[in-house]
């Protein structure tokens, strides 16, 4: 669940509102709104970000820190279907701070861009969850959200995310926010297809391969294809577990995959991609030619 950086100078209550899309999933967490009018004030000081959270009260930092974050590698997100993640953490903080208080909450985020002025910003439904490991420090694990459908995302936003982490006072907006605690990718989730035919062939004649390579369009919600991206075509026999390569080729400008080869033997023809940083590997099923 994300904010955007688009709007500057949101202040107050105006700041709990404008940020707490989309509604059906934030109307009820007071996590979620907050954490996000703590970050939605795009080139300013971390100061004011508190000062809109509570106008008539004195902001202050919290002295909470955060470290040992783990965030996965890579979080695939496709065309519509809610994505969570898990992200781990230390947090220290001073002995008068009680963690299961209704005042208090912290949990993880990624942003895009700068840490003082990010592009955009994931957060979580709900506030992470800690576990006291002494008076001052609590091992927390919390979720990161994203939501496709609802235009968490768009296309440019595919590619490498930090990660950071937020604790806040309730009833007095005090604050305490730290980035580059980790990075992950946050990529556009691929799909790829073969067919192989004709279907029997006979030895030595030509199979044609074709298929196509896609990934999400987080602005249109469906799956286009990725064009000019090398595929390899791999063949494993049917006595075999294992495929190897055939021979490399590019997608089309549609995404679309076409190339030929030789029968030899019984078995099955797979194209597969490796990746890039915006679109994880993909392997198609294979499909099986019988050669007589």
């Amino acid at each position: 669940m994300r904010i955007r950086a688009t709007v500057a100078a949101v202040t107050g209550a105006l700041a709990l509102s404008a940020f707490a899309a989309p509604a059906s999933q934030a109307a009820d967490s007071a996590w979620f709104v907050q954490a996000q009018a703590a970050k939605a004030h795009a080139g300013q000081s971390v100061s004011s970000a508190k000062s809109a959270l509570a106008a008539d009260a004195a902001a202050a930092d919290l002295g909470v820190t955060f470290s040992n974050l783990k965030v996965a590698k890579a979080v695939k997100v496709g065309t519509s279907a809610h994505v969570s993640t898990t992200v781990t953490y230390t947090l220290t903080h001073g002995a008068n701070y009680d963690l299961t208080s209704d005042d208090f909450a912290n949990g993880p985020y990624l942003y895009k861009g700068k840490f003082e002025a990010p592009d955009a910003v994931l957060f979580g439904y709900d506030a992470a969850t800690c576990n006291a490991t002494s008076t001052t420090t609590a091992n927390c694990s919390g979720k990161i959200d994203i939501y496709p459908g609802e235009g968490d995302l768009i296309n440019s936003d595919a590619g490498k995310w930090s990660a950071g982490a937020l604790a806040l006072q309730y009833s007095t907006g005090d604050v305490s926010d730290q980035g580059a605690l980790g990075s992950t990718l946050v990529q556009r989730a691929s799909q790829l297809t073969v067919n192989a035919a004709p279907e029997p062939v006979k030895k030595g004649k030509t199979v044609t391969v074709t298929g196509k390579l896609s990934r999400a369009n987080w602005e249109t919600n469906k799956y286009a294809g990725y064009a000019t991206q090398k595929v390899v075509l791999q063949f494993r026999k049917k006595t075999s577990s294992t495929y190897t390569n055939v021979k490399g080729i590019t997608s089309s400008s549609t995404g679309t995959l076409k190339t030929t080869t030789k029968a030899t033997v019984d078995g099955y023809y797979r194209f597969t991609f490796a990746g890039t940083t915006t679109t994880p590997a993909v392997s198609a099923a294979g499909d099986y030619v019988d050669v007589k």
